[in-house]
């Protein structure tokens, strides 16, 4: 059975782990915490970087640092996870859901201006497969209206943040590019955020001001949560932080060779394919009915193909159904019924890759047949 992912692991991860051990830290903020950081900020080109548990954690953090309230109206796509919106929903906040793009996951930034209203506070763009929003439109609005932008960049590797984000959180959960088991970052891109963002991620305190000699006591001064994560994680992220280059290649390949192999079928306009490669985190392909999606993954299951879709519409989730105002996200429900995701990780060989692409091939003729 070809699984749809494989968690990568370089090797170097284990030595790394003894290492910390050896040195007696487990806990979180320690050496390869601090190596961590210091490597996504300097490829992000950012401010500062903190090592959180999760990426569902690193936007709660950010909820935090941006003093979302109760009431306060914060701009999510529909189609996503959960996490985007839950983030905010536990700081009170009401969520507005916003469709995507006609032929793309990611949010309509020409839809968002109406739905600003004097309580919203923050509009987060979550670019799907590390292909970017239309952040130039999203940072003309923020700049008019004064709101905060918070990327949820989980489907990204670690590329220079957006000018227009205040903050971007990233995920390395182990289906991503670059992962330890469980973890995230969040990064802060506007230096008016940092003193709070250090409050926030030292669980409320001012630690870091009195480490520096700055205050006489370490007090409880501001909000804040356990964030961080223990070493272990680190050790196994720094691993992979050094392997980047090499892992990203190597996903890039396979991406691009699904690409040649299933342009044809998409020419024919059995499916749609995606234009943008991005971050080479998924392949999919978006299919002409809920019908013809679901026949297809059970038919490549039946070949030892493991497809799976993605997002369910938060609107029309028992939950995320409270925030919805009615309005029409057609977009969004396209691909949550359509949407079909292809095995796509570092271990997968190209004659695998031959073969899943056959596998649909077949599917299609199949279908034309009938």
């Amino acid at each position: 059975m070809i699984p749809f992912n494989k968690p990568y692991i370089t090797s170097k991860e284990f030595d790394y782990i003894r290492q910390t051990v050896s040195l007696g830290k487990l806990s979180a903020n320690g050496t390869f915490t601090l190596r961590c950081e210091q490597v996504m900020q300097d490829r992000c080109h950012t401010e500062r970087c903190f090592l959180t548990t999760s990426c569902s954690s690193a936007l709660e953090m950010a909820a935090m640092v941006c003093d979302i309230r109760l009431g306060d109206e914060v701009i999510v796509p529909s189609y996503t996870f959960v996490s985007t919106a839950m983030a905010f929903v536990r700081s009170g906040a009401v969520i507005r859901f916003i469709d995507s793009l006609p032929h793309h996951p990611n949010m309509n930034a020409q839809q968002v201006e109406e739905l600003i209203t004097p309580r919203t506070r923050a509009i987060v763009p979550v670019h799907y497969n590390g292909v970017s929003c239309n952040m130039e439109a999203l940072g003309a609005l923020a700049q008019k209206y004064g709101l905060y932008i918070i990327e949820d960049a989980a489907h990204c590797t670690l590329n220079p943040i957006s000018p227009y984000a205040g903050i971007s959180c990233f995920s390395f959960h182990e289906t991503k590019n670059i992962h330890c088991g469980e973890g995230g970052a969040m990064t802060i891109n506007d230096p008016t955020l940092l003193e709070k963002a250090e409050k926030v991620w030292l669980k409320g305190t001012n630690r870091k001001a009195f480490e520096q000699g700055k205050v006489s006591n370490y007090e409880w001064v501001s909000e804040g949560a356990s964030f961080a994560p223990s070493e272990i994680n680190a050790a196994f992220l720094y691993a992979q932080l050094e392997s980047l280059e090499d892992i990203q290649q190597r996903r890039a390949h396979l991406w691009n060779l699904y690409r040649t192999l299933l342009s044809p079928l998409a020419e024919d306009g059995c499916f749609l394919f995606p234009a943008h490669q991005g971050s080479s985190h998924i392949m999919y392909i978006t299919c002409r009915s809920k019908r013809e999606r679901d026949a297809l993954a059970t038919r490549l299951f039946s070949k030892g193909v493991t497809a799976v879709s993605h997002y369910q519409g938060l609107h029309r989730s028992p939950y995320g159904s409270r925030f919805h105002d009615g309005s029409l996200l057609p977009h969004a429900e396209m691909f949550t019924d359509c949407l079909l995701r292809l095995p796509l990780f570092y271990e997968l060989t190209e004659e695998q890759v031959k073969y899943i692409t056959a596998c649909l091939g077949s599917f299609y003729l199949q279908m034309s047949i009938k």
